[in-house]
Parts: structure tokens; sequence; C-alpha cells
């Protein structure tokens, strides 16, 4: 009977309920954990040979190395589940020559030459296995495969005279990945992992996420980064290497493995000194995955992840490959200070940091004096750390005296957190993504999870193919997670808030509401029950497009589930009425009873790295850190008595109405950290055209950007492994990085920068580390009151709120919701029309969002050479039928162009999109979506409605070819698979049990002793 997948974001449950015997002494144990579980916790300095077997993973049964005896009868302990009273021998003569065998034959796959191996650093499988063994020699020669190493994907390799065809990788690709790549032909005279069921990677469906070469146990997968860079002899020439694994060869039936292992270990703990290894957490989505990076000098080795809380061994082709960014030639590492010139009016010359920071304060404080703490803004980034909000907003509200202050969750998320606000009083993830791959329904809206949060789609992946998890999907675009829901709905745009209302009408209707949990944590429900009288099933029909029956096949659905989780993003929030859709979502979850368990709950998936951790922590027009209102007095005294300073009353200004004030006249300065904002904000030519009206104008960046072309000073700031902090992933989890280079050039991490400049205005700022920083933050934000960097030490993690004693919150809500009287509050909502709408004119809707390689505008991933090569450049998709209408294929070139401005892309023709939809990336700052874009905005929180475009669509030029290369993951074909298919291999004429024939006792050599 197969072993059930485990939960990847869980930890197996250790409970013991029975004991098992194992070589004579006896252990505690679970029933039905595995064997090999309890052996590997029994004994943890002793090794059990077990190469397939990962624990992230379970068992894969390819091996054959874990084989122990059970009463008499050989089994793989990996796949062995424990029963009461269990006798075990793992050392006895029949395991150890099952292991020995089974060991041989991997070593008659695998081409072994630790000393000149990249991969030989203390962490190899293979390496350690012949060592713990005791290997002298190996019985079965290594036989040479006809097969040529692979190098066709820009990032990773694969040698099949190396591979053991242990099945890891298909493993990791099919049932964690759930990419469904990799196979093995195991009916085949030689064996080898496919991709797509082809010899190549390159044009297959492989997405680069990593994962294979992550669980490798050899060095058949590795990065190309790593080679011929990580030791000390990997480094010479192919045909010196080639000799030398030779003559390694030709002595090592005389001599034994022992003497040549010998050599490698003494190399591979040589390299120690040279590779650092540095814990850090992933810069790109607000997944947090965390890992080590290994690095040679400034060279970046390779991306490492195992223990990270959030992916554990999982990534993405942003998180796995795409540094380049941080050693970049055109990083900014210097202060630059605009030259005023008729003749160059563009030009900027290099500054010292005394100079630059002079200029900002005099400037400062001439605005300030003239204009008043109001004339100026500030904007901070969510790509930078908690702590650097932190001082952001402090620099503005203590030093300045302006509550001007604001991030980038403007653009996206903040209309999901006032849906939550309204109605739970917290505006964040209800739970851990291990609730989301328990859930027994999860339920999309707007949100193409697979390529804006790939690791956590995994797991709803992996949950939805092996466990059980329903799975529906609404969006206006087919992507991967839509062809794989068990439902999928395109409703017609910005009509969210009027099928989720519907669902909810008949949910009621039906008595399927959960009145006891209504009664006992939920206010005004006579108001929202009264609300959704509108909401018929016919009115929904005719709004939604949907059929009544869709909306009762969501409702049951809902009903028959043990736990919902409702995840949701941009798709939903940059609407007219993204706030009122996010609070339906909501009030849906309360209606049902689907907050304040595990396995449900609310799911607002922030885009950004930090974006989550940028606005808990204080950069807010309305709220100081810990969303604790800047109108309360009681608050405003605390932070007054805590940073000895007078507090401005009002709100200030969000992002939006930051330069709607440029254009009034009335903001005459600003400093933005991090952010690109023309090619960010809606409308891209008006915030153009207001940034260059300011008086003077800041950008702090790591490398040159369209916005900062219309600064007066720019400083060079420092990218995340330059610096120490926290960042907050999207379930309110924070983790530290940690410094893996010294600042490049001149550049300096934001704190220092905000620090240095608050300094210079006369604060008497005193921090010297981050952690001082946290400390302060933590003493005056409740939800904050027991983070410290102690408790954050390596992987260790806390979810707000966080008690003092340390206490953290996985599950938000469990015995109150944050209002005064414990209960939460439906909030009814009514329908708005979406602000734009199709017209004769401009006849198509644009929709758009992010890819799986790149990174918003791409500022990050464009200077990736292998992302380049797979996605060089934007596009828009085209429906075939469309494509059909205007004689349009894949490589035309169109003009599209609303009422705002027009951009120039190449066509993609593809089904992801129907009708007249039309889809664009977001990844161009040569032609930019939100040049497209309007200014209106959601009516609660002024997030830009970039979802509501209206274009015509012009065909323009010559054909040329198709914007997305034939190497381009999207033109694969997967091949699903339930995993290895194990049972493949042990069906093949040349297998059997290893230590099944007691003759087959492998020679073990004794060198001569003189």
């Amino acid at each position: 009977m197969p072993v059930e997948k485990r939960l990847l974001n869980s930890p197996l449950a250790s409970s013991p309920d029975t004991s098992v015997v194992i070589d004579g002494r006896e252990f505690p144990a679970s029933r039905g954990e595995l064997l090999i579980d309890v052996v590997n916790r029994a004994f943890p300095d002793r090794h059990l040979p077990q190469v397939c077997y990962h624990p992230q993973m379970g068992p894969i049964e390819t091996c054959d190395t874990c084989m122990v005896e059970v009463g008499g009868s050989q089994v793989r302990a990996c796949s062995t589940p424990v029963t009461a009273g269990m006798s075990v021998v793992t050392e006895g003569p029949r395991a150890d020559m099952a292991q020995r065998e089974a060991f041989d034959r991997i070593l008659h796959n695998h081409d072994l030459y630790c000393t000149v191996c990249d991969n030989n650093n203390g962490n190899c499988t293979i390496h350690n296995t012949v060592s713990h063994l005791a290997v002298k020699h190996q019985s079965r020669p290594f036989l040479p495969k006809p097969y040529e190493q692979d190098h066709s994907n820009p990032f990773y390799r694969y040698d099949p005279d190396q591979c053991i065809l242990c099945g890891r990788c298909v493993e990791a690709c099919q049932n964690v990945q759930v990419n469904e790549t990799l196979t093995i032909n195991w009916e085949s005279d030689h064996p080898r992992v496919l991709w797509d069921g082809g010899e190549q990677i390159a044009g297959s469906s492989c997405v680069s996420c990593g994962h294979c070469v992550t669980v490798c146990p050899c060095n058949a997968l590795m990065e190309k980064s790593m080679l011929g860079r990580a030791g000390f002899l990997t480094g010479l020439p192919p045909q010196a290497l080639d000799h030398m694994i030779e003559v390694v060869k030709a002595i090592e039936p005389e001599t034994g493995f022992g003497p040549i292992l010998a050599v490698s270990t003494v190399e591979s703990a040589m390299r120690e000194a040279r590779v650092k290894r540095t814990k850090t957490v992933c810069t790109y989505c607000g997944v947090g995955c965390s890992f080590d990076v290994w690095t040679r000098d400034r060279h970046i080795l390779k991306i490492e992840p195992a223990h990270g809380p959030a992916n554990g061994i999982s990534t993405c082709i942003k998180g796995k490959f795409a540094w380049d960014y941080v050693n970049a030639p055109d990083r900014l590492v210097t202060p630059l200070i605009r030259v005023k010139s008729e003749h160059a009016p563009d030009a900027f010359r290099e500054a010292t940091w005394d100079e630059a920071l002079t200029l900002i304060a005099d400037t400062f404080s001439k605005i300030k004096k003239r204009h008043g703490p109001d004339a100026l803004a500030f904007i901070a980034s969510s790509k930078c750390t908690n702590e650097e909000s932190y001082l952001m907003q402090k620099l503005a509200r203590a030093v300045i005296g302006t509550n001007n202050i604001d991030n980038c969750s403007r653009y996206c998320q903040t209309p999901a957190t006032m849906g939550l606000k309204r109605t739970v009083g917290y505006g964040g993830d209800t739970g851990s993504i291990a609730d989301i791959e328990k859930a027994g329904l999860v339920l999309i809206i707007g949100s193409n999870t697979a390529e804006s949060h790939p690791v956590l789609a995994t797991r709803i992946k992996r949950s939805h193919k092996h466990r059980g998890q329903r799975l529906i999907v609404a969006d206006i675009r087919k992507h991967e997670m839509a062809r794989r829901a068990d439902l999928f709905i395109r409703p017609e745009p910005s009509t969210d808030a009027v099928w989720i209302n519907a669902v909810a009408r008949y949910i009621y209707d039906q008595g399927w509401h959960k009145p006891d949990f209504i009664a006992r944590w939920v206010n005004c429900f006579e108001e929202y029950k009264n609300s959704l009288q509108q909401y018929t099933l016919e009115f929904s029909e005719r709004v939604t497009g949907l059929s009544s029956e869709t909306i009762k096949k969501i409702a049951t659905e809902i009903h028959q589930a043990d736990g919902v989780c409702i995840l949701w993003a941009m798709g939903v929030t940059q609407h007219c009425g993204g706030s009122d859709t996010s609070t339906a979502i909501s009030n849906l979850l309360l209606l049902t009873g689907n907050y304040m368990r595990p396995g449900a709950g609310a799911y607002p998936l922030r885009g950004h790295n930090n974006v989550q951790g940028a606005s808990d922590f204080g950069s807010m027009p309305n709220t100081f850190p810990g969303y604790q209102p800047v109108e309360d007095e009681e608050v405003r005294k605390k932070f007054e008595a805590g940073w000895g300073v007078k507090l401005p009353a009002k709100n200030g200004l969000d992002n939006h109405e930051m330069i709607r004030a440029i254009h009034d006249g009335k903001l005459k300065c600003m400093y933005i950290k991090g952010e690109d904002t023309i090619t960010s904000d809606a409308n891209a030519n008006d915030v153009r055209s207001a940034l260059s009206m300011l008086d003077f104008f800041i950008v702090q960046d790591v490398n040159f950007s369209e916005t900062a072309r219309f600064a007066d000073v720019i400083l060079p700031a420092s990218p995340s492994l330059e610096k120490e902090g926290t960042f907050t992933n999207t379930e309110r989890r924070i983790q530290r990085l940690y410094r893996a280079f010294e600042p490049l050039g001149d550049s300096k991490p934001d704190w220092e920068i905000i620090r240095d400049i608050a300094n210079r205005l006369g604060a008497g700022w005193r921090y010297t580390h981050p952690s001082q920083i946290m400390d302060e933050c933590a003493s005056l934000t409740p939800i904050f009151a027991g983070v410290t960097y102690d408790r954050l030490e390596g992987y260790n993690t806390l979810q707000w709120p966080v008690e003092k004693n340390g206490k953290d919150s996985p599950l938000l809500f469990t015995e109150r919701f944050p209002f005064p009287d414990g209960k939460a509050k439906f909030h009814p909502i009514e329908w708005i029309e979406p602000c734009e709408v199709k017209s004769s004119e401009f006849n198509h809707h644009l929709n758009n969002g992010r890819l799986l390689e790149h990174f918003e505008q791409g500022a990050m991933t464009y200077r990736s050479k292998g992302i380049r090569e797979i996605t060089p450049r934007n596009f828009v998709e085209v429906s075939p039928e469309l494509a059909a209408r205007r004689g349009l294929e894949s490589g035309s070139v169109v003009k599209l162009r609303s009422q705002y401005g027009e951009a120039t892309v190449p066509v993609v023709v593809t089904d992801r999109v129907e009708g007249d939809q039309l889809y664009m990336p977001l990844n161009s700052i040569t032609q930019p979506v939100n040049r497209l874009t309007g200014s209106d905005v959601d009516r609660d929180t002024h997030t830009p409605a970039y979802k509501e475009i209206s274009v015509s669509m012009t065909v323009v030029g010559e054909t040329g070819p198709n914007p997305l290369p034939p190497e381009n993951f999207r033109h694969g074909h997967p091949t699903p698979q339930t995993g290895v298919e194990v049972e493949r291999k042990w069906k093949r004429a040349d297998y059997s049990l290893p230590g099944a024939n007691g003759s087959a006792r492998l020679v073990q050599i004794q060198t001569t002793k003189v």
C-alpha cells in the first residue's frame, strides 16, 4: 500500500504510542510512522545508508540501500511503517550484505572522482555513503552511458554518467514542484532522466525551479555557477581533469577507495575556508523562502534550500538563480548629484557621502521652513527590511514632522488589508502556508499563483494531486492553476464581488451557513443578510456571465469542504472596488465558519518579499507600526514619549495623493527608497510629469531606475545580501537575513543611509545594528512585543502577533478577534460597476500581471543572463480566435493604445486568453503596461485600478520571431506521473532485491601492510 504523501510545511507528528527494538535496544515510536525516521532519530550519529530517501519527500524506494531485517524478512526501512513490538536489525550480516550490494549497484552507475568534483563539499550523499560503509572497492565497474552531458539549460547541467537513477529529481519535479517534467525511462537498455520524455532540457516544460538540483545526491545535476569554482582542483581544463580521473581510476584497484577518499575528504574540508555559507531570505515574492547562499569571494556559487519554514527544499527560478543583479556592472556604487546645465539636463556627477548628505539636510530644512513639513513626502520600499521601513516612517514623522509616508502596498494589497481590517481586525494571512496545504478546498480568486507565488503554489498542487484537496479557480485567464482546477470559472472583469455574494446568498438560503459560529463570534449579521438580497442567481448570471448552476456548484463545494482557504491577489485588489471584493471574501468566510480553525481562512497573497512588513512597521500615512492609528491621541503620546518629539496628529498623503499634491503645487520634495515609481504607479506619463515638477527629489536604489532619471540626488543602497535585518512574508512570518557580502563600492544599507540623513538633521540616532531598531519598535508595538533577534536566530521565525514571552501566532485568531468585544464584523457592500469599460474605440480589455521568470518590470531579473535567454522581452497574449480575425501570429507587432498612452509589443498567440481579452506581463521598462493605465483607483484605499484598462490594438511593422524563444518552458509538454514509478524498475529482468542471493557478498579488498 503506498505511503501517503507528506505535508511539506507541517512537521511530522511525534507523539510516541509504542516502541520498537532496534539492534537489541528499545526506542519509542509512533504507529504508522516510517521505520527509517525512527532509526535516524534513535541513532543520530550512526548512519543507516539511505541514498534515495529524503526526509522532506518521503520514500522513493529506488536505491535499496536502507534494507534492514524485520521479523526475519528483508525490507526497505524507508517505506516500512512502524507496528507495535517491531524488532529490527540494521547491522546484522544479512542487512549489511543487502546494503552493500545495493550501494555497489549505485556505484556501477556513477563515475566516482570526488577529489576533482565541484560537489565534494561535505554534503554529497554518494561520497558520504562510501565513507560510512567504508567501501574499499566496487564489485561492479562503472559503466559509461551512451549519452552526452546536457548543458542546454542556462542554469544547470545534467551528466548521465554521474546519474545513479535514484529518482530524487523525478520525485521532486513530479510531487514537490509538481511541474511534472522529469521521468526515467526504466524500460530502456540505458535508463536516464528525461525532460518531457526527451533527452534535452531546453525547450521542455522545465521551469528552472532548481528542485531537482537541490535534491540530487551527487553531481549528476549541478548549478553551472558551481562548475570549476568550488574546489581547489576543479577549475582545471577538462583534458587535465580527465587525465587526473584516469590516474585515480588506475590506482584504485590496488589501493582501494580508502586512501583516495581520504584525500578527497581533506580537500573537501579545505574548501570550507574559501566557501562561505550565509542564511538569507529571498528578495522576490512574498512567500518568504529562506536558504543558504554559498559564496566564494563575491561569486555566488549556489542557493541551497533546506530548512526554510515557508519553503523547505523548494525554490523558484528567481530565488534559485536570479541573483546576478547583486554584482551587476551597472550597480550604483557612489552618490550622484544632478548637474545643473542647459547642455546636459540629465547629467549626474559622482559625489562624496558628506556632500550628498549635506545637500539633502540643507534642502530638507529650507523646504520645511518655507512650506512646512507637509511639503515633503516619503515612499518606503517593500524590497527593504522591516527595520528600514521603521526608520523611514520615523524620519518622516519624528524628524520632518509629517505623516506623508507610504509604500508600494498601495499599488497592490492595501485593498485586501482594508477588507480584512473591516471584518476581522487584522490585515494579514489568517494562517500559514501549512493551513493552505491542509485545507479541504482552496479557492483562488484573481491570482496567478503558480507564477506569482510559485513555491506556495507547489503546496496546493501537491495536496490537490495526492491528498484529495479540491481546487476552484476564478480568473479571466487560463493560467496553470486554472488548468489544474476541479472547477475553473471566467467571470466578466471586475464582477468578482457579485458572484461571491451570490454564493453567500445561496449558502444562506440553503441553510448551509454556520449560525452557532456567527452567534458566538460575529456581529452585524442581520445587516449583512439583508445586503445579500440583491445578489440573486439571476442577477449574478446577468452581471458575471456565470451560470446559476456554477454558483450552486461553488456553494456546494464550500459547504462540503473540511476547511476552506480563499487566496486572492492583484486580480481582486487592483480594481475600483478592490476593497469591497476583499470584504466580500472575508464575509463569505465568516458566514461559513472558516475562521478560527486550522486549514481555513483568508490569504491575501503579498506580492513583494516585504510588502507585508513595510506596512506592518509603519510606512503608512495613517498608522504607526503595528497598525496603531496616528489620529489616536493615546497611541501618539506613547510614540512621542518613546521618540522624545511632538508628532503630527492628522493622517498624511498616500502614494496616489502625493502625485496629485505635486500637480497642485502643495508637495515640493520627495524621498523615494527602493521603488521605481514611474514603472510601478498607474498612468506613468502623469507620474513622470509630476516628478519633473518637484523642487527637490531623492532616489535611493541599487540600480539606476527610470525614476532616478528625475532625481536631484541618487543614493547607492545595498541589496539584501549586503546587509542584516528582517523580512515579513505573506503569512506574517518574521525572518532574519544575514550579510553575505560587504557593500559594493561606497553603497550602504538603507538603514544606515536613513540614520545618517536623520542625524544631519539633528536627530541624534545611535543605531549601530538593525537589532537595536527592532528592539525599539517592539517596545512601542504590541503585536511585536516579543520579537527579538535572539528569538529569530538562524532559521527561527515568529509570526505576529508575538507576546512578550515570545509566543507567536501561526493561526491568527484563536481566542478572539481584535475588536473591543472580541467579535468579528460582517461588513455589507454594494457592488458598483467598474470605472472603465470597453468602448467602440477601445474595444479590448487588457489584463496584466507577473511572469514566473521575471519580477515586476524586470529591474533585477533582466540582469540575469539566463532569464534574458528564456524570456528576453515583453509581449501581449492574444487568443487564437482574435488572432485569426486580425491576421496575427506569434511575433506580429501591435500597438496598444488607451486614453492615457500607448505601448508597442509583439504578440504571443495562446489559449491562455479568450475572445477579445488581452494579457500583457509587467516585465518591461521601455514599454511598461502602466503607460496605458489611468488614474482610476479603489474607492477606499486609492490603489490604482490596473486591471480596468480598455485599449485598441493596431497591427504595426513586420512579423518577427516569437518573443518566447524555443527554449522557453511554455513550449513544453509535461509528462505527469504519480512519481518515479519504481515498480517499473522492479519489473526489469536485471533487477533483484539486494541480499536475496547469499553468494552475492561483495569483495572488500585489504591493502598490503608493510
